[in-house]
């Protein structure tokens, strides 16, 4: 189990660290451009991770959806309030809104929310046996191993731009911290998505350009 977890825990920070640091490091990419092949990645390891683990993913999506619902609605407008407090740039308008907002919002958001938080966590807890996770002593371990295992994989994908390579780095491990516990506490990856989600979608309204929660910014 602590294995299974370790061993995925590393396979995406390091392609997290290897999409961030050639498309946005080396290559120079655009935001919009860079979400490409971040879902690309994304996607491949979710599909093997999915096949490895043989975790029924329809199953942990509904698993406590409502208290889900309700918790990443909670921390994603807590998380939008801080966008907020960021300089602003002008934002697109009309059509283009909706697109960028569909791309750099929906898009972006959910696939840092399960590269960054979904997979550490379900790595230390799909392989869990029921009797252990109903105790508090068995959820307690689990839980800080797949918070440590988010926070790693965070610090290794955000390390690969530039702007977060010193001090920066800290304001998407709070970011990504709350949202991983928010997961944990609720029992739902939903909670995880939906907040990653909003944050995403306010960062683009209050403007893309300077919002730190949208890199690559050059």
């Amino acid at each position: 189990m602590t294995s299974r977890g370790l061993r995925w825990t590393l396979l995406a920070a390091v392609a997290g660290a290897a999409t961030s640091g050639v498309f946005s490091g080396l290559l120079h990419w655009s935001q919009a451009a860079f979400v490409g092949p971040w879902l690309v990645v994304a996607v491949l390891v979710l599909g093997w991770f999915w096949r490895a683990s043989g975790i029924d993913v329809g199953a942990e999506l509904r698993r406590r959806l409502l208290v889900g619902l309700i918790v990443g609605v909670g921390v994603g407008m807590l998380l939008a309030f801080t966008v907020t407090r960021q300089p602003s740039s002008p934002a697109p308008a009309g059509a283009a809104l909706i697109g960028t907002e569909l791309w750099l919002g929906v898009v972006y958001g959910a696939v840092d929310a399960v590269m960054l938080t979904v997979i550490p966590v379900l790595s230390f807890y799909s392989s869990r046996a029921t009797t252990e996770i109903e105790e508090t002593r068995g959820r307690a371990p689990r839980a800080v191993a797949a918070f440590a295992a988010s926070l790693f994989v965070t610090a290794a994908y955000h390390l690969g731009f530039r702007e977060f390579q010193g001090p920066g780095l800290v304001q998407p491990l709070i970011g990504n911290g709350v949202m991983t516990l928010a997961y944990l506490a609720s029992g739902s990856p939903i909670a995880a998505i939906v907040s990653h989600v909003i944050m995403h979608v306010a960062a683009v309204i209050h403007g893309a350009a300077t919002v730190t929660q949208l890199p690559p910014h050059y």
